[in-house]
C-alpha cells in the first residue's frame, strides 16, 4: 500500500544544499522531507572540505601519512555525528534513506514505496568526480577526491592530473606527508580561475615543498607499470608512479533522480539550468548547490538550498543568488582566497576600475611571521554619479597570504553592501594583525602610502 504525505518542503540530496534547505524550512515553522541515498552530509563531510583540510593541518603539523588520515577520518565522524537521521528527525524534519524520483506537479516517489507532495520540491544531489578520457585510465585504478581517503598506508609516489585548488591542495599536502608528487595541469597555469600572480606563486610554494609541476601539459595516455603505471606526458615525459589521482573536475548527478523525464531541462555539461531564484523548468521545483551549476562551494551550496526553500516559502518577494558575492578560498601554502571580479575581469568590464595592491614583504606581521610569499589586492569600480568620490566600491579583491580565508570575509562583506573603499581605509583594525593590511591597502585610492598609489586596471 502506498503511503502518502504531504509537506511544504520535499529535498531530493542529503549534502550541503539539501540539509540546508530543509533546515531553514523548519526554522520558518514549515513542514520537510528530505530523500537522500547514504549517510547524510554530502561529499563536504566524507570526501571534500572535511578530510581534506583535516589533512592539509595534519601535514602542516608535521604528523605522518598514517596519523594524518587518522585523524581526517575521526574528525568526518564527529562532524557526521551532527548531520544524522535521528538528529534531523530531533529537529523535526522527516528523513527517508534511499533514492527519490522526481514526479509531476511537485511529487517525489521514494524507494519504498512513499509518495510525498510538497508545496516546492529542491533538487540537491550534488556531483561526483569527473573521469576524464584518457586512454588507458581505468586500467590503472584511480584515485579520485572521493576514493583518496581509504588509503591506509602513503604511496610511495602519485600523479596528480589537474591543477586547480583540488589538485594543488592535496599535491601540497601529500608531498609534506612523504609522498613523491608530480602535478599535471593541462592549462598554462595552475589556478585557472584565480589572479595570474597568485597562480605563480602557489607554484613557486608547490616546488619549493617537492612538488614537480608540469602546466600546459596534456596526458596522452597511463599503463599498467610494476611501480603501479606509468604516464604519458605531451612534453615528451613519460612519469612512473604508484598510484593516479585524477583531480579535473567534477559532473552532476542530473542522471539521477528522474529528474529529465520530469522535465527538468539540462545545460550541455548536463547541469539543471536555473534562474537566477534557483527555479527550474518545473514549475515549483528549484536546484540548489553543485547540481544547479553555480558556484560549486560548500558554502556557495548551503547559501543556494536556504535561499531556495526561502524562495518556496516566503511571501516576500524571491531571493536572487549572485556568485559574485561567494568568497573562494584556494587552501595551499599561502592560501588564496578570491571574491567578485579579478582585475583582468574588471578591466574589461567596468570603466575607470582601479587597482590597490601590497606585497606582504611590506606588511609588518608577514614580516614577523616569515610568511611574505603573497599579496593583497583591492579593486574598485566608480560610482555610476560620483566616480570614485570615496574611493570608490570594493568590486573585487584577492588576498594570498598566510590566513587569506580568514581575511576575504570582510571584503565579501564589503563587495556585498557596496562599500565606499574609504569606509574600510578609516576602519581601525588591530596591529598587528593580518587584516591590519586591508586599510593599508585601501587608503591607496585616496593618496600615496609608502611609495603606492592606485593604478587603472589592466587585462592579463
Amino acid at each position: 500500500m502506498t503511503r502518502r504525505l504531504e509537506v511544504d518542503l520535499a529535498v531530493l540530496g542529503g549534502g550541503a544544499a539539501g540539509l540546508a534547505a530543509v533546515r531553514e524550512a523548519r526554522r520558518r515553522g514549515a513542514t520537510a522531507l528530505i530523500v537522500n541515498d547514504g549517510p547524510l552530509g554530502g561529499d563536504c563531510t566524507f570526501t571534500g572540505c572535511v578530510p581534506s583540510k583535516t589533512v592539509i593541518e595534519a601535514a602542516s603539523d608535521g604528523l605522518s601519512f598514517t596519523e594524518a588520515f587518522d585523524r581526517a577520518r575521526t574528525v568526518v565522524a564527529r562532524i557526521a555525528a551532527t548531520e544524522t537521521a535521528d538528529v534531523l528527525r530531533a529537529e523535526g524534519i522527516e528523513v527517508v534513506d534511499g533514492e527519490g524520483t522526481l514526479l509531476p506537479r511537485r511529487r517525489l516517489r521514494t524507494d519504498d514505496g512513499t509518495e510525498v507532495t510538497a508545496r516546492g520540491v529542491v533538487l540537491a544531489l550534488g556531483s561526483r568526480p569527473l573521469v576524464p578520457p584518457i586512454p588507458g585510465v581505468a586500467d590503472v585504478e584511480p584515485l579520485t577526491s572521493d576514493t583518496l581517503w581509504q588509503l591506509r598506508t602513503a604511496p610511495a609516489s602519485i600523479v596528480v592530473i589537474g591543477g586547480g585548488a583540488i589538485g594543488c591542495e592535496l599535491s601540497q599536502a601529500l608531498a609534506r606527508l612523504g609522498v613523491k608528487v608530480t602535478l599535471v595541469e593541462l592549462t598554462p597555469r595552475l589556478l585557472l580561475r584565480e589572479e595570474p600572480a597568485a597562480s605563480a606563486i602557489v607554484e613557486r610554494e608547490l616546488v619549493a615543498t617537492g612538488v614537480t609541476v608540469h602546466t600546459g601539459t596534456s596526458v596522452e595516455s597511463i599503463e599498467p607499470a610494476v611501480c603501479g603505471a606509468a604516464v604519458r606526458l605531451s612534453n615528451g615525459a613519460t612519469v612512473t608512479a604508484e598510484r593516479i589521482l585524477l583531480a579535473v573536475g567534477r559532473r552532476p548527478n542530473a542522471d539521477r533522480g528522474g529528474l529529465v523525464e520530469a522535465g527538468v531541462d539540462l545545460d550541455y555539461r548536463g547541469y539543471i539550468v536555473t534562474g537566477s531564484d534557483l527555479t527550474t523548468s518545473v514549475d515549483g521545483v528549484y536546484a540548489a548547490g553543485d547540481i544547479s551549476g553555480n558556484v560549486q562551494l560548500t558554502h556557495a551550496a548551503d547559501h543556494m538550498g536556504r535561499l531556495a526553500a526561502t524562495n518556496i516559502l516566503s511571501r516576500f518577494g524571491r531571493k536572487r543568488f549572485d556568485g559574485e558575492q561567494i568568497p573562494a578560498v584556494t587552501f595551499t601554502e599561502p592560501e588564496v582566497a578570491r571574491v567578485g571580479l579579478t582585475e583582468a575581469e574588471a578591466a574589461a568590464a567596468i570603466k575607470g576600475a582601479k587597482v590597490a595592491e601590497l606585497p606582504l614583504e611590506e606588511h609588518d606581521r608577514a614580516l614577523a611571521a616569515c610568511a611574505t610569499s603573497g599579496y593583497i589586492k583591492l579593486i574598485a569600480g566608480p560610482n555610476p554619479l560620483i566616480g570614485h568620490t570615496g574611493g570608490g566600491r570594493l568590486v573585487g579583491a584577492t588576498v594570498v597570504a598566510e590566513r587569506a580565508g580568514e581575511m576575504i570575509a570582510e571584503l565579501t562583506l564589503a563587495l556585498r553592501l557596496r562599500t565606499f573603499l574609504g569606509r574600510l581605509a578609516l576602519t581601525v583594525h588591530p596591529y598587528p594583525t593580518w587584516s591590519y593590511a586591508i586599510p593599508k591597502a585601501a587608503a591607496q585610492f585616496f593618496t600615496t602610502i609608502e611609495g603606492r598609489t592606485a593604478r587603472p586596471a589592466e587585462a592579463d
